[in-house]
């Protein structure tokens, strides 16, 4: 008989912390898990999935107005924030289900409340004051937006977390930040018909992407009608007697709003819980240190997905907590490689990367072959929109092994999957060129670009 109530008691209930808890109750463990708001995490609830059912909403815009360049006549349209809100919701809780559902299918005892540590094997639940026993403690709490503090008015802002339930659509809409949850939020505003302006103190939006792909993202934005102001940041937000804000920039500006939102980062979800007092290592902004294997300083506890500050990204914590489980409870050790994530940005238009781009490429190696393409989307020739694509391809000029590919387009998202497996696999642009292109379609265009058009040497 186990000296302790659980093998292993997650803390958290997102997308890393349900794959944990699932796979070592496969494996034999008994598993027992706390969330403390609802199942499914950020991703499902406030994240990567209601986001992009918005961006498929936003998008409707601009495919009625395409829609005449083939013939159609749309006639009268109207949106109902509502409506999409409502729909929203109700398969946000349909997922939620599922997650409970698969849960309780493996044995895992969930606990609807907050959980805090208070020992290198003990939990305690805050919602009946009940201390619980586990061999294995894993932490799998998330990050939340983060916002600046010390700008007066902050308390007037919302965050992506606000503006999935707001009451109504602005009409007028700032969003601060350069990343990709700012540009793809300023994205949906602006397809949904807001006044939508993006701030950012960088000298470009989404950095640590390529550059190329950043600044096609941008203009294309702009051509949609989106103000992108960078370099600048807020200093103040002023409220009014009718709700409306004005934002107040350190350049001087004063920029109007009925809404403000702030997407200027993440920080990890680790404030008062109880990892200090047991010795759990974390860094400056309250990310658990881990090593590979996703051990923290203290060997009873673990931790997996955003609260480490590795790769936020969803899949990336659902591989993190099954090679957690299979490692600690299935005696399959193994380990996530973080090295080649490709991932998508579903800015509009929407981007898809995967392996260097070509700053990191030349930290490796002084020798690349670089091949990029830009061109109008077939749909295009016909609906008459002022959009283009970009593909952008790098190679080590040594060794033609492909280090990067980037896409900036429809479906780009989906594209980089496949890219994925391709460089995951090792690929050379020999590759590419010995692949039939399927016609017509724009990724024909990765496998037909035969002439670099940059070659950078020593």
């Amino acid at each position: 008989m186990s000296d302790f109530d659980y093998d292993l008691f997650v803390i958290g209930g997102g997308s890393g912390g349900v794959r944990a808890a699932r796979i070592a109750a496969t494996h034999g463990a008994r598993v027992g898990i706390a969330e403390e708001y609802r199942y499914g995490g950020t991703c499902v609830i406030r994240g990567c999935v209601p986001k992009k059912l918005f961006v498929y909403a936003s998008k409707f815009s601009e495919e009625f107005e395409d829609a005449e360049g083939f013939g159609w006549s749309v006639g009268e349209r109207s949106f109902s924030w509502e409506k999409l809100i409502a729909a929203k919701d109700q398969e946000i809780t349909r997922l939620e289900g599922l997650y409970r559902r698969n849960l309780e299918r493996t044995n895992v005892e969930v606990h609807d409340s907050r959980a805090v540590i208070e020992g290198e094997h003990t939990v305690r639940l805050l919602s009946t004051g009940q201390t619980l026993t586990a061999k294995y403690i894993l932490v799998a709490v998330g990050a939340s937006p983060n916002v600046d503090n010390s700008v007066p008015g902050i308390e007037h802002v919302i965050t992506s977390n606000e503006a999935f339930h707001m009451a109504e659509l602005p009409r007028k809409v700032i969003v601060a930040g350069g990343g990709y949850i700012a540009v793809e939020f300023a994205g949906i505003f602006n397809g949904l018909g807001a006044d939508t302006t993006l701030i950012y103190r960088g000298e470009e939006i989404l950095r640590g992407f390529d550059m190329d792909l950043r600044t096609t993202v941008r203009q294309e934005m702009e051509k949609k009608g989106i103000k992108v102001i960078l370099g600048d940041t807020f200093s103040s937000i002023e409220k009014h007697a009718d709700g409306s804000l004005t934002g107040h920039t350190k350049s001087g500006q004063a920029l109007e709003a009925d809404k403000i939102m702030f997407a200027i980062g993440r920080n990890p979800h680790t404030k008062d819980l109880g990892l200090e007092q047991v010795g759990v290592e974390m860094d400056a902004k309250g990310a658990i240190r881990v090593r590979g294997d996703s051990r923290s300083s203290v060997d009873s506890i673990y931790a997996v997905g955003d609260v480490t500050d590795r790769a936020n990204l969803t899949p990336v914590a659902i591989r993190e907590g099954h090679a957690f489980a299979d490692t600690v409870f299935g005696d399959k050790p193994w380990t996530v490689d973080h090295s080649l994530i490709a991932t998508a940005v579903f800015s509009q238009p929407e981007m898809g990367t995967v392996g260097l781009t070509q700053d990191e490429a030349l930290e490796r190696t002084p020798n690349l072959d670089i091949y990029k393409s830009t061109f109008r989307p077939m749909k295009h020739t016909l609906s008459g929109r002022d959009e283009k694509m970009l593909m952008k391809m790098i190679v080590d000029a040594d060794t033609q092994k492909v280090l990067g590919v980037h896409v900036v387009g429809p479906d780009a998202g989906e594209l980089a999957q496949i890219l994925g497996v391709t460089l995951q696999m090792g690929a050379t642009k020999a590759d590419f060129d010995k692949t039939i292109a399927v016609h017509p379609t724009a990724a024909e265009e990765l496998v037909t670009m035969r002439e670099p058009t940059e070659q950078l040497r020593g």
